[in-house]
């Protein structure tokens, strides 16, 4: 049985746990929730690009803060699925191969 770091965090702020062997109910609703928070960081990455692309466009203060928090956001949540995913590797070296 493994540990796996949720994409989510508790009420309290504080990492998330399941403990399985990552085909679970929890690990696959985990699995789309990462699905989720990677798509809308694509699309907030194009979306920032274009408006900075836009020459004619000046960004007012509001708009620059809006944009920063919600890559804050995302960076977090991004940060949380590198962090599960390596961990994930770390403990997949450690095991034995086995060949069929």
């Amino acid at each position: 049985m493994k540990e796996r770091l949720l994409p989510w965090a508790g009420s309290d702020g504080k990492p998330c746990y399941v403990i399985g062997d990552g085909v679970g109910y929890v690990s696959r609703v985990a699995d789309q929730v990462e699905s989720v928070q990677l798509g809308m960081a694509g699309r907030l990455l194009n979306h920032t690009a274009e408006l900075l692309a836009e020459q004619e466009k000046q960004l007012t203060n509001e708009e620059l803060h809006y944009l920063v928090r919600r890559f804050v956001e995302s960076l977090t949540e991004i940060k949380r699925i590198a962090e599960s995913r390596g961990a994930r590797l770390a403990g997949a070296v450690d095991q034995p191969i086995v060949e069929t």
